[in-house]
Order: C-alpha cells, then sequence, then structure tokens
C-alpha cells in the first residue's frame, strides 16, 4: 500500500480542514523522529468543518479499515457520521489515516488548537497539537509505544536547543 502523507495533509489544506495531528506525526513534530505508517488527527467537529473533512476523505476514497468493516453501513465521507462516530479507522488512496472524535487526555479542541504549532511535513505546512496536550493524551493512552514515545520527548525537550 502507498503511504503519501503529504498527499494527505495537502488535501485537508485544500479543502481547509481544522484539524491537529497527534500520534506520531505529532512525536515527530516535536522532535522524536520515528516510524509510522498512518496518520492520527483529530478536527473541530462544527458542521461545516466536518463538511470539509467529508469532502477530504471522499477525495482520497477513504474507506474503513478492520475487521468487518466491509459489513458495517458507515459512510467515513458522511459529515454526520463523521460527528457522531468516536474514531475511524481508514484506508486512503494516499495510504492510512485515522479520525479521532474521543482521545483520552484530550483537551477541549479549542484549547488545544490555541497549543498547536505548525510543522513541515514534505513542504506541507501541518498543525500538530502542542507538546503538553500530547504528553497527557499519550500519559493516559498507557500504550507501551505511547510511554517510550514520553521518555524520548522528555529527553528531548529536556535538552538544550532542542524543539519545544
Amino acid at each position: 500500500m502507498i503511504f503519501d502523507p503529504s498527499r494527505i495533509f495537502q488535501t485537508l489544506d485544500r479543502h481547509g480542514v481544522d484539524y491537529l495531528t497527534i500520534g506520531a506525526w505529532a512525536v515527530i513534530a516535536h522532535g522524536y523522529v520515528r516510524a509510522t505508517a498512518d496518520i492520527d488527527f483529530v478536527a473541530r467537529l462544527d458542521e461545516q468543518n466536518m463538511k470539509r473533512l467529508a469532502a477530504a476523505l471522499f477525495e482520497l476514497n477513504a474507506r474503513l479499515r478492520g475487521v468487518d468493516a466491509d459489513k458495517l453501513v458507515i459512510d467515513p465521507t458522511d459529515p454526520r457520521a463523521l460527528m457522531g462516530g468516536a474514531s475511524f479507522t481508514m484506508d486512503t488512496d494516499a495510504g492510512p489515516l485515522d479520525f479521532h472524535n474521543d482521545v483520552p487526555g484530550a483537551a477541549d479542541y479549542d484549547e488545544m488548537r490555541s497549543r498547536g504549532r505548525q510543522a513541515d511535513a514534505g513542504g506541507v505546512t501541518v498543525w500538530v497539537v502542542g507538546y503538553e496536550d500530547l504528553i497527557r493524551m499519550k500519559e493516559a493512552s498507557g500504550r507501551e509505544q505511547d510511554l517510550l514515545d514520553i521518555h524520548q520527548l522528555r529527553d528531548r525537550h529536556s535538552a538544550p536547543g532542542e524543539p519545544e
């Protein structure tokens, strides 16, 4: 499967989606470069933004991924479905993409957006969740990879001259 993060970010940007990357892309933006094979993100949950997100997902040919995803009658390109679901794990023509509505440890979207920062992803400007918000979400998750990310981020964050 092709993984083209730049295409995903360009599509979200072209459609004017208000979003923040979380997960590995945010970890990378905050100074710990590690491998990842998908993009995790949250977005403002108002009707207009969900319409823009749905249009972007339609352009990317988004379809649900996972066990029995083909049996679900949920269209990830329907704005109402996007507002009502907890998360959408999807494959797209540009690679895997996970949209999360409810993230343990996450603050209100507007609060997180005010603390977010821009980063470069292959020449595309990407909005990423702020450092403290990222740490809180990873602590709340408690998965082994998240705990490793926290350790690596804190090591880099405390080093002089390293990114926030």
